[in-house]
């Protein structure tokens, strides 16, 4: 039950800005659970998912050295964004992620380059809190919540997740777009018919 609890609660609060940062947002205070489209066991697994994909790459010094890439699954789908110096470590990296039990799908955001550097992370964490603030500015669809969308921002580039219905999906694209330091939106969006 205790190891329940904490894959629940406290792991998706270490798995990065992408699911902490925010003002008093209810994902990060666990209360997106309660919202989720996913069912328990999607959720459980798409954190695995991510812990495995860390334990993976951490087997590996030359990954650890050369790389900075943050991997974010929703329902199955996995987002793989950061840097790495070469396309043989890029390679390496999503054929590790593409071999974990339940990955379903794998968008290759990698880019072929140095390491991000500091203040470009902490921009891109900025950047997240602002697009999820602007989503909570929905309004005019009925039933939109603002936690069914996972928001990464990787080198000022927004990408969406999430398992939305097409109306909603339309809405939070144009609500990221308006964002100040938005470079581009990507949607990772599952859309429910």
């Amino acid at each position: 039950m205790r190891l329940v609890f904490l894959l629940i609660f406290i792991v998706p609060l270490m798995s990065g800005c992408s699911s902490i940062v925010g003002t008093g947002s209810a994902e990060a205070t666990g209360l997106a659970l309660f919202h989720d489209r996913r069912d328990g066991d999607a959720i459980l697994l798409d954190e695995g998912i991510e812990i495995q994909a860390d334990v993976e790459r951490n087997k590996h010094k030359s990954l650890r050295n050369n790389t900075h890439i943050n991997v974010t699954a929703y329902n199955g789908r996995v987002l793989v964004t950061g840097e790495a110096t070469n396309n043989q470590l890029r390679n390496q990296i999503i054929n590790q992620v593409r071999s974990i039990r339940g990955v379903k799908l794998v968008h290759d955001e990698i880019t072929i380059g140095q390491k991000s550097s500091l203040s470009s992370r902490s921009n891109d964490a900025f950047i997240t809190t602002k697009v999820k603030n602007a989503l909570t500015g929905i309004k005019h669809i009925p039933g939109f919540d603002a936690t069914r969308t996972k928001v990464v921002t990787e080198k000022s580039v927004v990408y969406l997740m999430g398992l939305l219905y097409e109306k909603e999906g339309k809405a939070a694209i144009e609500k990221a777009r308006q964002v100040k330091g938005v470079r581009k939106v990507v949607t990772v969006f599952e859309y429910i018919n």
